[in-house]
């Protein structure tokens, strides 16, 4: 009886129904009422009010192939296409923990000043003449091509996570990089942050703070 009591409790406060100051005779006489409700009610949704079910909380991100490759195909609008293809060309060789961080270098750089305030135009920034690029792809007289369906797969997920608010932890606000196989001149300038696999990564001497 007492259950039968708190499901008509239930309904009253789900359908509106004040019973706060109501006489008990009153409220006897709705009963056949509040019956008729708790039929046309969803039992499931009756069930859930009483579980106290919480929503299945997200899987942790994980920087590791195996994780990343277990995460359904996406797609995106422009700015992933450009993310996606910008970790395609300039990291598909790399780990994924690296590819992570080539991708928070270029979402530091639009969150900087300095550089232009979109992914695009940051990826296609000096894009023109022959090298005078930013990111070497786009102006190195190669088509864009993309082969290697699997590895633009997983880039492609790797730029959604991060166009989603993904943390950007591993370069510690870089906002450049280059291969080991080089030595620009400057680098000499600029701090250098970390090293993931075939990449140094730097920032400039005083920090700006992000949003």
């Amino acid at each position: 009886m007492r259950i039968f009591s708190n499901v008509i409790l239930a309904i009253s406060l789900m359908a509106g129904t004040a019973f706060a100051e109501t006489p008990a005779k009153s409220v006897e006489d709705g009963l056949p009422f509040e019956q008729f409700q708790m039929a046309a009610l969803n039992m499931e949704k009756i069930k859930t009010f009483f579980s106290g079910r919480k929503a299945p909380k997200t899987a942790p991100l994980e920087r590791t192939r195996s994780w990343v490759d277990q995460q359904p195909v996406v797609s995106g609008d422009a700015q992933w296409a450009c993310l996606a293809q910008a970790l395609y060309f300039e990291a598909r060789g790399e780990s994924v923990k690296g590819q992570f961080a080539v991708a928070e270098v270029i979402l530091n750089r639009v969150d900087t000043p300095r550089f232009p305030n979109s992914v695009c135009k940051v990826v296609n920034q000096g894009t023109g003449r022959k090298y005078a690029c930013q990111f070497t792809f786009t102006c190195d007289g190669h088509p864009e091509v993309i082969r290697e369906q699997a590895a633009y797969h997983r880039v492609g997920k790797i730029a959604k996570l991060m166009l989603e608010g993904g943390p950007r932890d591993l370069t510690d606000g870089a906002t450049y990089y280059h291969t080991k196989a080089v030595n620009p001149r400057w680098a000499r300038k600029f701090t250098r942050t970390t090293t993931i696999g075939v990449h140094h990564f730097y920032r400039n001497p005083t920090r700006l703070s992000q949003n």
